[in-house]
């Protein structure tokens, strides 16, 4: 006979385990379904394990910046040491996860849930009923849509390698590309970028991508914007990626190709037709609440929710948003208001709230301030050449309305602009916050 669960939870990461956790502490009687390890993309697949292996590629920078300037000495990376301090992380996580779930009183399931009824999911040849079912399934890459898109390597796989290709090639621009060229590079490897629009990391503000880019030439990686891959092709030797560069064909050879195009919410395997759950150009369509609109039994979070940016925190949020929904009716919306965004690059782009673009779409009376600033201390310090920021400020209120910073310690400021938008700080209030001195914080002030 099937069980039925007041909730049920396809998918074990961030916003999976936040939920389940809440409802669970007030009584509820709890599923988590998952068809790959217990521990969902920021831990096993995504944001954590990549720190991890940018360590080395830190340690690599630092020396080589302060070289002639008191170190001395070759370093390198050892890829397949770095890989195993990576696994040392992530290879407990999965049995981890499943003794917390075990220890709340959790049942996990291992396989792929399928939608059975608007009420009911199948998995492992089981049948579970619930009164409610949150999607937290995370995120898929994006189909490329090319001829021998199936010897294209995933970022997973690249997190995977025990050895380094000499050669790897990046489909795609964005923050997979940046992160893992750069680490790629400093570890000995020839790196090939293609990025169909005007630049890397659209993301982010044009004018301090520019300056990042410097760091890019110096590592000697061959980024091609305005280019388009049309095939990937298997030959002896590794792949042939055939692509269009400003309207001309080229060819080039590679031993890894990297699909760093994208992702999208992961709904495909889930029969969301049979659970009466709609779906609009790949999205859920979801209400206010992150409530399915066709089967309000089932709410979504995180990356499948696709309501917020594709961030960690972003899901644990939701997650704490759908439970609260859950257990008090629909009262909780989520509020994206200041957070932040970081590609960890060598030095980290960082960015929150408006854009220069986003202002001028709104509408916005706003004051820019921005400048190159490697003459500071906090660059000066380290010897880093790439040391800027850009800001928007409200004239009349003081209100910060976006913060875009490149260079040292950006990965950690960003989070003061942060909590000056989401709690209405004003420059004032910055201005007149003594931090401590010399670090990065401390030039937050001289930034608006």
């Amino acid at each position: 006979m099937a069980k039925t669960y007041d909730l049920v939870i396809i998918g074990s990461g961030t916003a999976a385990q936040v939920a389940g956790a809440r409802v669970r502490a007030a009584g509820w009687e709890v599923a988590v379904i998952d068809h790959r390890p217990f521990g969902g993309t920021c831990a096993l697949r995504g944001c954590d394990p990549k720190k991890m292996l940018i360590s080395g590629a830190e340690a690599i920078d630092a020396a080589s910046r302060m070289r002639m300037h008191g170190v001395s000495g070759e370093l390198r990376i050892d890829w397949h040491e770095l890989i195993a301090f990576k696994r040392s992380f992530t290879d407990p996580v999965p049995h981890k996860q499943e003794q917390r779930y075990a220890a709340k009183g959790i049942d996990a399931f291992h396989g792929l849930a399928q939608f059975t009824g608007p009420d009911a999911i199948a998995v492992d040849g089981r049948q579970l009923n619930a009164r409610h079912i949150l999607i937290a399934t995370g995120a898929r890459p994006v189909p490329l849509g090319i001829p021998g898109e199936e010897h294209v390597a995933t970022s997973d796989r690249f997190l995977e390698l025990d050895t380094l290709p000499a050669h790897i090639a990046f489909v795609g621009g964005g923050y997979i590309a940046a992160e893992f060229s750069q680490l790629a590079a400093r570890a000995g490897a020839h790196i090939t970028v293609f990025q169909r629009a005007e630049r890397m990391l659209p993301a982010f503000d044009p004018d301090l991508v520019d300056w990042l880019m410097e760091k890019f030439r110096e590592l000697g990686i061959d980024v091609h914007t305005r280019s388009a891959v049309q095939r990937v092709e298997k030959v002896a030797n590794g792949f042939l990626v055939h692509a269009s560069i400003d309207g001309r064909e080229q060819r080039v050879t590679a031993d890894l190709v990297v699909h760093a195009a994208g992702r999208a919410s992961d709904l495909n395997a889930l029969d969301l037709t049979n659970g009466g759950v709609a779906v609009e150009n790949g999205r859920l369509k979801l209400n206010e609440f992150l409530q399915s609109v066709s089967n309000p039994r089932v709410y979504a979070a995180g990356d499948a929710a696709s309501s917020g940016p594709p961030l960690t925190p972003v899901s644990n949020h939701d997650g704490k948003v759908v439970a609260g929904n859950l257990l008090d009716g629909n009262r909780h919306k989520p509020d994206y208001r200041g957070v932040p965004s970081v590609a960890f690059t060598i030095p980290p782009i960082a960015a929150v709230g408006l854009s220069v673009a986003e202002a001028r779409r709104r509408g916005l009376k706003f004051h820019v301030h921005s400048e190159k600033v490697s003459d500071w201390y906090t660059a000066r310090r380290l010897n880093e050449s790439v040391y800027g920021f850009k800001t928007l400020v409200d004239p009349d209120t003081g209100h910060i309305l976006g913060a875009h910073l490149v260079g040292p310690h950006a990965e950690d400021v960003i989070n003061l602009f942060g909590l000056a938008i989401r709690h209405g700080l004003t420059t004032e209030d910055i201005k007149t916050t003594m931090f401590a001195y010399p670090t990065g914080a401390s030039d937050i002030g001289y930034m608006m």
